[in-house]
């Protein structure tokens, strides 16, 4: 007999005798759990570069957010994808495991041993009761919904990218020259906005203004692997933000909900609006780079004498201190979602003064948690280590950045609202 029918056989005789069972409640937040679960599987085990990473961790938490709004009453807050039928009393604890699950099967396919083996362990650390059944047949819509509208997202679209050539045009780098990454990013349905570029900026700097040549000095002057001016700290600074970013700052979102105590329900809007918004900074940050197509330091300082600008002396030999990502430059990737990050937090928590750490998994660094009094401090230190790390130039990341904010305005102002103040998304 399958498993979930066993639950439901045990649950329905329970409920007839009216027998009590013992609970075996779970001593961690099951939302955050499967926060943990996702960002391994979409990641860790899955290899999702960060926008495809972003899109999914957005599918998972959505489907969670429904699930256990849902049974939460009322509702309380604006749904997203569905509003699940729910037969009472309910799990949302079953709801937002269920919902997880669904969702990252249908995602990764190949992972389903080890999802369904954390699954089971989520549902065995919750009473053999109705209320379990009622909460998995909630999750189990709210999955399916967000599964259907974003069956056709664009998400898994084959894009073959042709890079261009000349001043100014991006083409592959150094030291792998590979491909374009993720290039049909730029066709993804967004989950808040109303179009890919709704938010796309003015383009890059004139290759002949004084601003490029600002910006190009900066970088070849603090990005250089090899005779840098920069200090030690900044050196640390810039590998300390090179960890893979989904996972850095998912840690600190983790974080900072056990910090602040927050609850089930709680983590579900929360994590929702965090990946959602993310999610869609960088589908707005890919339409812009494959728009402009912005070709990057290591690039353009090897061929400054090619610019038209008499401020830009080329270096053959430049290389960055890290390794240059590979899509177009502009505008910075890590500016978008870190702006998109710190900028929801402000908005949950109702301020910027919240002092807060996040961790990095790169080896070698002096100092591996670093400390911020606000967020946006953390986001000024992210815009910093780019150039520090040879990748982007000072305009590139303050627009990458005012994209994120943008973007989590616009999904903060229309989407997860409490319910009697939804707005529509067009307003």
């Amino acid at each position: 007999m399958p498993r979930q029918a066993q639950i439901l056989n045990v649950a329905l005789w329970c409920a007839f005798l009216a027998v009590p069972m013992q609970a075996r409640a779970s001593d961690a937040d099951v939302v955050l759990d499967w926060n943990a679960h996702a960002a391994r599987a979409i990641v860790t085990v899955g290899g999702q570069v960060p926008p495809r990473a972003l899109i999914r961790l957005a599918m998972v938490h959505l489907a969670i957010y429904d699930a256990v709004n849902a049974i939460e009453g009322v509702p309380p807050y604006q749904s997203y994808a569905s509003v699940p039928t729910v037969e009472r009393p309910a799990s949302p604890e079953a709801a937002a495991a269920t919902a997880a699950h669904d969702v990252l099967v249908a995602l990764f396919p190949a992972q389903v041993a080890d999802l369904d083996a954390k699954y089971w362990a989520s549902l065995d650390a919750l009473p053999d009761d109705i209320a379990k059944v009622h909460g998995i047949a909630v999750g189990q819509q709210a999955a399916s919904a967000i599964l259907n509208a974003r069956a056709q997202d664009g998400r898994d679209a084959t894009v073959i990218y042709v890079p261009g050539s000349g001043p100014g045009v991006w083409v592959p780098t150094p030291p792998a020259f590979l491909t374009a990454q993720a290039p049909e990013t730029t066709l993804v349905q967004p989950f808040a906005l109303n179009s890919t570029s709704q938010f796309r900026p003015e383009g890059p700097f004139s290759l002949t203004s004084e601003e490029w040549a600002r910006d190009y000095n900066e970088v070849k002057a603090l990005g250089s692997a090899v005779g840098s001016i920069r200090t030690a700290e900044q050196t640390d600074i810039a590998r300390f933000w090179s960890d893979n970013p989904p996972l850095q700052w998912n840690r600190a979102w983790r974080a900072l909900s056990m910090a602040k105590g927050l609850g089930l329900a709680d983590n579900a809007r929360y994590f929702a609006m965090l990946a959602s918004a993310s999610a869609d900074a960088l589908i707005a940050c890919w339409d812009a780079k494959y728009y402009y197509n912005f070709w990057r330091p290591v690039t353009a300082i090897r061929a400054g004498d090619s610019d038209g600008n008499p401020e830009t002396a080329p270096d053959p030999a430049w290389i960055g201190l890290l390794v240059t990502p590979n899509h177009p430059e502009y505008p910075a990737a890590h500016g978008c979602f870190s702006g998109a990050s710190t900028e929801t937090l402000k908005y949950l928590f109702g301020t910027d003064d919240i002092s807060f750490s996040i961790d990095s998994n790169v080896a070698g660094l002096a100092n591996s948690v670093r400390t911020y009094s606000r967020f946006s401090d953390a986001l000024t230190e992210v815009l910093d280590a780019r150039i520090y790390g040879g990748m982007h130039y000072r305009n590139s990341t303050r627009i990458g950045a005012n994209i994120g904010k943008q973007v989590s305005r616009f999904t903060t102002r229309h989407f997860f609202r409490p319910a009697k103040h939804a707005n529509k998304p067009n307003e």
